[in-house]
């Protein structure tokens, strides 16, 4: 049995095992029944299986620490694995459409429908509390690869769900086209969902800057930080994985020692973040510019009254 105490590792194992048994149920009575919908819910369950199994990976290699070929660690492990997950479901969703089509015009009559009605309902109860539990280590880890993963049986629920209540009406009223009519509707979902995970992944690999609230919370936090601060600016912010990398310059008084910059500096950084889970911070200092200083003693800076929320010049007005 695995067993380690990262909570990410953890969920990311406990994915695999649930994919892999609901994938084993869902084909066996895919095979026996006939039904295309509880074909297509079974391929999303191999789908999981595999893309479980690269998030495994990838957290793991992710979690690893920073060394001399990655000095910013190994984070973007999970935003490819969430981009490998988006294409291959992506795929699948095309799949089952095409599937789908061919079904409508060949009139196949199903078999065996209640263990598929039964099977459906298992997978929608099962997925519920496997994306549940999934989310909360996603929202705690800040992890973007498992919130993929919680996504992916999320969108379990809905479908299980829609695709049991086809066969319901299949088997009430025997309208056939409905089963693979419905799968079309799935499929659907899918490829919408699928292009939302492309579009986040593609955002973390070309480096954009992170959230607006993010951005104001760094801005909040330097502002009401203590010490002879006269500003700051060049905040660049970007994510890797569950890591959020930022650096800007931090204006200080001329007359502070190293000393004194850098344990000013390194109480920001803690600060930083200990409140902004995952952050990476780095600050360069820079010494306050003025046009007539009124001196250490004199300085009457408060970084808290600067209304921008990051500073592209110098601010000249203080001392």
């Amino acid at each position: 049995m695995f067993r380690t105490n990262n909570p990410k590792m953890k969920a990311a194992a406990f994915s695999v095992c649930g994919a892999l048994t609901l994938a084993i149920i869902k084909l066996f009575i895919a095979l026996v029944s006939g039904s295309m919908a509880v074909m297509a819910s079974a391929v999303d369950s191999l789908l999981d299986i595999l893309m479980s199994g690269v998030n495994f990976m990838a957290i793991r290699h992710a979690e690893q620490p920073p060394d001399q070929s990655h000095p910013f660690g190994h984070g973007k492990f999970e935003t490819l694995a969430t981009l490998f997950q988006a294409l291959v479901i992506t795929g699948s969703g095309g799949w089952i459409i095409y599937e789908s089509v061919v079904r409508l015009g060949e009139h196949n009559q199903l078999e065996n429908i209640n263990q598929g009605i039964g099977v459906l309902a298992f997978s929608a109860v099962a997925s519920w509390f496997i994306a549940r539990y999934l989310s909360k280590i996603a929202k705690q880890t800040d992890s973007s690869a498992l919130e993929a993963d919680s996504l992916h049986f999320r969108m379990d629920i809905y479908s299980n769900l829609g695709l049991m209540t086809g066969l319901l009406m299949v088997r009430w009223f025997n309208i056939h086209w409905l089963d693979p009519a419905l799968s079309i509707l799935v499929a659907s979902y899918i490829l919408h969902e699928a292009l939302q995970l492309i579009k986040r992944s593609l955002t973390d690999i070309l480096d954009h800057e992170l959230p607006e609230d993010i951005q104001q919370q760094v801005h909040q936090l330097i502002s009401t930080h203590e010490g002879p601060m006269a500003g700051y600016h060049g905040l660049r912010t970007r994510r890797a994985g569950s890591l959020k990398i930022m650096d800007f310059h931090l204006e200080v008084c001329k007359d502070m020692t190293v000393e004194e910059a850098h344990k000013l500096t390194d109480s920001l950084e803690k600060k930083i973040e200990r409140e902004i889970p995952g952050a990476n911070v780095i600050i360069h200092i820079e010494p306050c510019v003025v046009n007539e200083c009124p001196g250490r003693e004199n300085c009457e800076i408060d970084i808290s009254r600067i209304p921008q929320r990051f500073k592209e010049t110098k601010d000249t007005s203080k001392g």
